[in-house]
């Protein structure tokens, strides 16, 4: 359970009505990522998770840019043989996944600078808006370094697999209106609206049905994987919903035209 306010390491996160906002907050290094922060994320997602009360996150950077990605000063020391860069690549790949599986929906608010790693956090997210001045980039091949496997799918997904070759293969940088073109984004935003927009966005999310929401993200990544187990999970979710005290709030709320008041369960 994360604390209300609460602050780890450089990943702030703030709460309110059922969303959860998560600034990466180390604005002086364009909020690069440590390999400490990189397990923090993990720790953090793990327990978004598990919190019934947690509605909806939104992502987003302190100072202006999104994510430089990975903190390439410190890899000569946590990343400078191919042990211990397997060992990190390992705990980068772990963070991807627990963006990706959180259950709830995710909201990716990119501004500025979202290269690398950071663009595997924006890619593992569900929706992503962005600033009209932000830039997005995998210069992996620019390090001499191959992406994780997973964060690649995430890639592959989210920009179709002709962008996501031009990206890895060179390095180039895509503007807010590439990316939006190649489906990667949702929408661009004024810099001044974006984190108003995203707020907006998750607010909506967080006042609908939780139990409806999470059955659509477990069918909707059913899809994508094309695992039978991802698609009895999503079944399983989508039964329990014809119990729920929330259909029965949803349908006397249609008939007494009325907001619902959904509580999840």
């Amino acid at each position: 359970m994360i604390s209300e306010n609460g602050q780890t390491g450089f990943l702030k996160t703030d709460r309110g009505d059922g969303v959860v906002t998560l600034t990466i907050d180390r604005p002086a290094r364009k909020n690069a990522m440590t390999q400490g922060m990189w397990r923090e994320m993990a720790v953090l997602f793990h327990g978004l998770a598990g919190d019934a009360s947690v509605r909806a996150v939104v992502l987003r950077g302190a100072g202006g840019d999104f994510c430089a990605g990975a903190d390439i000063g410190e890899f000569e020391t946590v990343r400078g043989n191919a042990q211990s860069a397997r060992r990190y690549e390992a705990e980068n790949s772990a963070a991807f996944a627990a963006i990706r599986d959180c259950p709830v929906p995710t909201i990716a608010a990119i501004g500025g600078i979202c290269f690398g790693g950071g663009f595997g956090i924006a890619t593992g997210c569900d929706i992503r808006i962005a600033s009209t001045e932000a830039l997005f980039s995998v210069p992996a091949a620019k390090l001499g370094l191959a992406y994780p496997v997973d964060a690649m799918a995430d890639i592959v997904h989210a920009v179709g697999p002709q962008v996501a070759k031009y990206m890895t293969y060179s390095a180039a940088r895509l503007d807010a209106r590439a990316a939006l073109d190649a489906g990667f984004l949702l929408e661009i935003v004024e810099t001044g609206g974006l984190f108003a927009r995203a707020d907006e966005l998750a607010a909506t999310i967080a006042a609908n049905a939780p139990l409806s929401i999470r059955a659509s993200k477990a069918s909707i990544r059913a899809v994508l994987s094309a695992d039978p187990a991802d698609a009895v999970h999503a079944s399983t979710l989508g039964d329990i919903t014809f119990e729920s005290a929330d259909y029965a709030e949803g349908r006397a709320a249609f008939r007494e035209k009325r907001p619902a008041r959904f509580r999840g369960c």
